[in-house]
């Protein structure tokens, strides 16, 4: 029988297996205390989880596990600082922070994960929709009195779409925290609308159980402000809608009226930070204006607008002329 020697020690059973099966991916085998023959020594410590090689393989399975290690306390330290800097974006300091790490956790992380002790975000992502939504509708009740119930349906609608939840989570830049499995990361999963949507909804159950919810009505208030401001001034646009154009287009065809123009106004600015000023016109006239960082986002902002002005008019018409209800 070949001599082995102990080369790694650890109070985590599941370091252990991490420990092993990275060696058997280095083509090396590994042996825990109660896989060992009779003729190694019990060592004084027996709450170490101890781990030894065959004579010949110590030297490379000790420098796997001194790159395993440095590459894992470098992890670490980055995710903390990472960390550090995420909280002040996100307004709230956790308690446990460990939730907010679980928060950010995508399944592919834990299905590569050999100890099954990475747990994914899904179930806080079920969570964070539900008081994503309660919060959301709450608010639309208040600031929207108005509003009747399928007008309101379709505001939170538009609010917690993926759009909008996606462009929120870039903008606290939370594709840059998300713990991915190799396989998500070579494919792009940080710059994906979908896990960038998902894992916002999950920080949200995060501050939540954190902080109660007090502090999850709080960040989602912040982070929505704008967005329910906008929608004040512009209106509410399709369920679903993305793509304003379109939904513009087919919104007056629909009607029987010509397609929208879009004329550029000015374009602000350097070259490399320009703001471009959008009108559209209908039937050759200007209906609304859009600004932004391109002529297609400017164009979007306009006739997102457009469709707000032009649905309200087209209420108030059809109002006049069903005249008032006995």
């Amino acid at each position: 029988m070949r001599k082995q020697r102990v080369i790694f020690r650890t109070q985590s059973e599941s370091e252990a297996k991490i420990v092993c099966a990275l060696l058997e991916s280095h083509g090396i085998e590994g042996f825990t205390l109660s896989d060992l023959p009779d003729s190694v020594s019990p060592f004084e410590m027996s709450d170490l989880v101890q781990l030894s090689v065959r004579v010949a393989d110590a030297a490379r399975a000790c420098e796997v596990i001194r790159e395993y290690r440095g590459e894992t306390g470098v992890r670490l330290k980055r995710i903390s600082g990472a960390f550090d800097a995420l909280e002040l974006r996100l307004r709230h300091t956790f308690a446990d922070r460990k939730l907010l790490k679980h928060a950010l956790t995508h399944r592919s992380r834990s299905h590569e994960d050999l100890s099954g002790g990475v747990v994914d975000n899904e179930s806080l992502e079920f969570l964070g929709d539900a008081v994503l939504g309660l919060v959301i509708s709450d608010r639309l009740y208040r600031h929207f009195p108005d509003y009747d119930e399928g007008r309101k349906s379709k505001a939170k609608a538009q609010l917690v779409s993926e759009p909008t939840l996606a462009r929120l989570g870039n903008e606290l830049g939370l594709g840059d925290y998300l713990l991915l499995g190799k396989g998500e990361e070579k494919t792009g999963g940080r710059r994906k609308a979908s896990l960038i949507a998902d894992s916002f909804e999950a920080v949200v159950a995060a501050i939540y159980l954190d902080g109660g919810f007090t502090a999850a009505a709080r960040f989602i208030e912040h982070q929505f402000r704008e967005a329910i401001d906008q929608m004040r001034h512009d209106g509410v646009a399709p369920v679903g809608t993305d793509d304003y154009k379109s939904a513009l287009q087919e919104w007056l065809h629909g009607r029987g009226r010509h397609s929208p123009f879009y004329r550029l106004a000015r374009a602000d600015g350097p070259d490399h930070r320009k703001t471009f000023f959008v009108e559209v016109l209908v039937d050759g006239n200007v209906v609304a204006h859009g600004d932004g960082r391109s002529k297609k986002e400017a164009e979007q902002v306009a006739a997102r607008r457009a469709l707000a002005v032009l649905s309200s008019e087209n209420s108030e018409e059809n109002a006049l002329l069903n005249g008032p209800r006995n």
